[in-house]
This record gives C-alpha cells, sequence and structure tokens, in this order.
C-alpha cells in the first residue's frame, strides 16, 4: 500500500524537488507519493506582508481541498516563511487549522525546521537565507522560540520566490559558505522555493556538518506524520539516522 504525503507549495519555483525526493525514497524501497499542489499567490515577493498574504487560511482551505483528492495521510504546508512570519504560536494554529480541515495530521516547513533541529540534537545553528533581511529575521525569532539559537544569519536579499528558484549549484554552495560560523552545528536554508535536494550529499561533505532545506525538512515531517520512517543517505544527515 502506497502512503501519500501531500504537498500545498505556493506558486512555481522549485517544487519539482519532491519529484527528486520521492524517486531517493521509491529507490530505497519506500511504498511513498508525494504530490504537489499548488497554492493560490497574489505575489511572491519575499516580504512580511507578502508572505503573510501567502499562508493566510483561505487559500490554503482552497489548496487543501485540491490536494484531498489524492486522500493523504498527513499534510504539509510546503512554505518557510508562510509560517514562521505569523511566530511560533501563530504557525501552529495555521496547521492546526489544517488538520482540523483535513482531519489529518499536518504540519509546515517552518515547524519542520524545529523539529528536524530537535531530532538531530541541534541547539546552535547558521542560517543561509535568500529573503532579505527584514524577512529572513523573522525565522531568527521563530527559532529562537523553537529553543534554537541562530550563531550567524546571512540574508541575500533575493526579492522573490522566482529569483530564488534559479539559483544554480555554484550560487548556492557561495551562499552556504558565506553563512556558515565555526559554532554552528548545522547550516539551516529555509526556502522551499530554492533547489536543494540534489545537492544536500555535497553541501554536507563540503561543510562538514549536518545541512537542513526547506524542502528536505518538509518531506521528513511528513513522513513522521504519517507513520513512515526511511533511512535515505541521499537526502542528508536528517533522513541518515
Amino acid at each position: 500500500m502506497t502512503t501519500t504525503v501531500a504537498m500545498l507549495y505556493p506558486g512555481h519555483a522549485a517544487e519539482d524537488d519532491y519529484t527528486l525526493i520521492e524517486s531517493a525514497l521509491v529507490a530505497s524501497g519506500a511504498a511513498v507519493r508525494l504530490p504537489v499542489t499548488i497554492t493560490e499567490i497574489e505575489s511572491d515577493d519575499h516580504t512580511v506582508d507578502a508572505m503573510a498574504a501567502v499562508g493566510e487560511q483561505e487559500r490554503l482551505a482552497e489548496g487543501l481541498r485540491r490536494a484531498q483528492v489524492d486522500e493523504p495521510a498527513s499534510v504539509m504546508w510546503a512554505c518557510t516563511s508562510g509560517s514562521f512570519v505569523y511566530g511560533l504560536d501563530g504557525a501552529r494554529r495555521q496547521v492546526a487549522d489544517i488538520a482540523v480541515l483535513a482531519d489529518r495530521p499536518a504540519s509546515s516547513t517552518s515547524l519542520a525546521f524545529v523539529e528536524a533541529c530537535h531530532h538531530l540534537g541541534l541547539s546552535r545553528v547558521a542560517i543561509a537565507a535568500t529573503y532579505p533581511a527584514p524577512l529572513a529575521s523573522r525565522f531568527i525569532g521563530f527559532l529562537g522560540d523553537g529553543g534554537i539559537e541562530a550563531v550567524s544569519l546571512r540574508a541575500n536579499d533575493i526579492e522573490t520566490a522566482s529569483e530564488a528558484g534559479i539559483l544554480d549549484g555554484d550560487g548556492l554552495f557561495d551562499m552556504i559558505a558565506a553563512a556558515d560560523h565555526p559554532d554552528a552545528e548545522a547550516i539551516l536554508i529555509p526556502d522551499t522555493a530554492l533547489h536543494t535536494a540534489m545537492w544536500i550529499i555535497g553541501l554536507e561533505e563540503k561543510f562538514a556538518k549536518p545541512v537542513l532545506t526547506a524542502n528536505q525538512v518538509t518531506a521528513w515531517q511528513g513522513l513522521r506524520l504519517a507513520g513512515i520512517s526511511a533511512v535515505i543517505t541521499e537526502l542528508g544527515t536528517l533522513f541518515a539516522r
């Protein structure tokens, strides 16, 4: 029997990361699907106001209605800034509403980052953010409320999710190199609009520490909520333990 984890994803940028993650899971023997349902957005600007609008309940509810055709075992709001912008308590209320509407376990990318850090015993992290500083700084506060200290932040001033979606591997490695810090136990890359799935192993080898990326932690948390535990080294330290 195949287990489905529904991904509610805002707009178009790096949603094909979930195809790559699903392929790695299936190749390892896991009978899972990670179908993506695109939720409506008016703007993909990396601003606090635009990302708050992306995460409005009405948009998520409409996407959920379409996602439920696949009868998922769990639902993930696959957006980091569209959840952390509400703060930790607000993000929890956001996914609680989704869970009630879906009658399924639900979570979001920002909450998955907190859970992933706790799972790996991480308390100090570096953040390599695509966002401009006003939005990126909200993630620091969010993590702090979850008991995780950001020892460094690199805000890269990429103005839209669409622009983040076309960043190449060299740009990704340079972005993380600028964010890394000797006191950081891991590096977090908090944008589901950024392609990262194909580079996780290379990033961890280069920086010699766990690298947690938005689409990776989203899939991991969705599988946990669905009762699936998979060990897949191709998806990094988070999936290897």
